[in-house]
């Protein structure tokens, strides 16, 4: 009787439940919201790598309470030591060094890293 309990208790385990979808939107939602990437440099939108200002716009009324920014595209020269956006910057240059990637490469130019 026991074994036949064990049986069917493992056989209920095996049963997950089903995934729950994140609230995060899908990147065909967004899509639209970064620009391409064009061959030739540049930066910003001209270039590629990342959401223009409408896009972020658009995605934080999409997904209220969302935090996103833009690009710290000021000259690191022109930032001030230790300030919120010198941070920002310097914390997205370590995060993205291994991008190589066309569109990770047009946005580590945009964040001049």
């Amino acid at each position: 009787m026991e074994k036949k309990n064990k049986i069917v208790m493992a056989e209920k385990k095996k049963k997950a439940a089903p995934k729950k979808k994140s609230k995060a939107p899908s990147r065909k939602k967004s899509e639209g919201n970064y620009a391409k990437v064009k061959k030739g440099g540049g930066t910003g939108k001209k270039a590629g790598g990342g959401m223009t200002a409408k896009g972020v716009a658009k995605y934080r009324k999409d997904n209220p309470g969302s935090k996103l920014k833009t690009a710290v595209t000021t000259p690191p020269s022109k930032l001030k030591k230790g300030s919120k956006a010198a941070k920002r910057r310097k914390s997205f240059c370590a995060r993205s060094k291994s991008w190589t990637s066309e569109r990770g490469l047009a946005a580590r130019r945009k964040w001049k890293c």
